[in-house]
């Protein structure tokens, strides 16, 4: 946000709601901009290939006369809301869009089965009309069940897992072609399958402990960054759901909490003490970090709160419309606030270019091999963004040795530099998976050379 765009807001209050989905689409670029079309890209536009065969499937016997009449690399393909290289090969797409919707459901034991290309953001209204609610949703929802589920992708919460720890059973279908229909009762099969990267095959259906549809209340509002991390584990073990963003070159943040409730559905505003916003550019030249830092200090100050109440699946989920890039580490929640403020540290005094805040939250130990919370102890998420019109290799460089600093593992799904002499020491079960992954695919099918590079292979 420019210095112009700041004056503009002069003796204006505004909502803390809507400064945060201002900093997140700031300089953003449309997908139309990206004027060189090619048969497959991601959402952000960074990542691109041209496969031999794009295969758009509508049933698992599809799916299988597909696998029995190609040969070579087979990649399957969600929404494309990955910002690492998990897809790219010139080899084989498979696309499974078609598999989706709610195949099942029971409401006694409140779980239901999905189409592994369903979308997330398509599930809520029809499992609120059964009497469903998922227990958690990410930020963003566009992604589909398997795709959410294959990275690892989690939401806010002491007390929740990752989408990964509510699959109760999935149906996979290997690159020979084998039907395997996992549950807990596979043991050590199934958690490899619930993380499984795309690795070990295809996935087409994906069975969900849910509970009672339900609606939340959520409350946004700026307050000093020291205040929101000394109270964090009070207000994360307090709160149903309790996170963080750090605005960068300021010494406030973003605080978002959400609880359960049976109030009405509807918005309320806070109103702020008004905070004069002048504009404290020297004209021609580039904002100072302290420039930046009292202008950034007088927006949040000036940030009213808000609350609103709603069904569940409406405020666990945000509409990021604007495409950026992202890295996300999670570390040991007891020094998950040391690495957020080395980060912001190291953001002003090398005066990194960067408006998108910092976004910190817990998620809770679960049992999945490759889940970045995967242990005994819950772990902090910590993420960094880039526009997608701006090149995020400088500032990510800059930022990712200091999340291998506190024993970061790296979110599948999102940009990071890790490969297998790493990734074996961060992950317990690290070498069991990729037993159980050559066990299912001995030839290398479902391999691009990023995987190649994750599994030594």
């Amino acid at each position: 946000m420019n210095s112009r765009e700041l004056k503009k807001l002069s003796r204006r209050s505004f909502l803390a709601s809507s400064l945060r989905t201002a900093l997140f689409s700031a300089g953003a670029m449309s997908t139309s901009a990206f004027a060189q079309p090619t048969p497959w890209r991601n959402w952000s536009g960074g990542l691109s290939c041209q496969p031999a065969g794009r295969h758009d499937i509508g049933s698992e016997d599809q799916l299988a006369d597909i696998l029995a009449s190609t040969r070579g690399t087979i990649r399957p393909v969600g929404s494309g809301h990955s910002f690492s290289p998990l897809i790219p090969t010139d080899g084989h797409l498979v696309i499974i869009d078609q598999l989706s919707g709610i195949l099942d459901h029971d409401n006694r034991s409140m779980q239901a089965t999905f189409g592994a290309g369903s979308r997330l953001g398509d599930l809520g209204a029809p499992l609120q009309e059964l009497g469903q609610g998922m227990m958690n949703l990410p930020d963003i929802d566009r992604q589909t069940v398997a795709g959410a589920t294959a990275t690892g992708t989690h939401g806010t919460g002491i007390r929740f897992k990752s989408l990964s720890g509510y699959v109760t059973a999935l149906r996979l279908i290997t690159p020979r072609g084998e039907v395997l229909d996992i549950n807990a009762s596979d043991g050590d099969l199934f958690d490899a399958a619930r993380v499984n990267l795309g690795a070990l095959g295809v996935v087409t259906q994906i069975r969900m402990q849910n509970r009672d549809a339900y609606k939340l209340k959520k409350r946004e509002w700026t307050a000093p960054t020291e205040e929101l991390l000394a109270e964090f584990d009070e207000r994360a073990a307090n709160h149903r759901h309790f996170e963080i963003f750090p605005l960068v070159y300021s010494d406030y943040s973003l605080a978002l909490q959400i609880d359960e409730t049976d109030e009405p559905i509807g918005q309320t505003i806070i109103p702020a003490e008004e905070v004069e916003l002048s504009d404290l550019r020297r004209p021609g030249l580039q904002a100072t970090p302290a420039e930046k830092l009292a202008l950034n200090n007088a927006l949040a100050q000036n940030a009213e709160m808000t609350e609103a109440v709603d069904l569940s699946y409406k405020l666990l989920s945000n509409i990021r419309s604007n495409p950026f890039n992202e890295m996300e580490y999670s570390v040991p929640a007891e020094v998950g606030a040391e690495c957020v403020r080395e980060i912001l540290r190291t953001i002003y005094d090398q005066a990194i270019d960067v408006a998108f805040p910092l976004e910190f939250r817990y998620v809770s130990p679960e049992d999945p091999w490759l889940s970045m919370a995967y242990g005994d102890e819950p772990h902090a998420t910590i993420s960094i963004h880039r526009t997608a019109s701006a090149d995020y290799r400088p500032y990510f460089d800059i930022i990712e040795p200091i999340f291998w600093k506190y024993g970061g593992r790296p979110h599948w799904g999102k940009i990071h530099s890790l490969g297998y002499e790493q990734l074996k020491e961060l992950y317990p079960r690290y070498r069991d998976f990729m037993e159980i992954r050559e066990s299912l695919d001995p030839d290398g099918r479902m391999l691009n050379e990023h995987l190649k590079l994750l599994f030594n292979a």
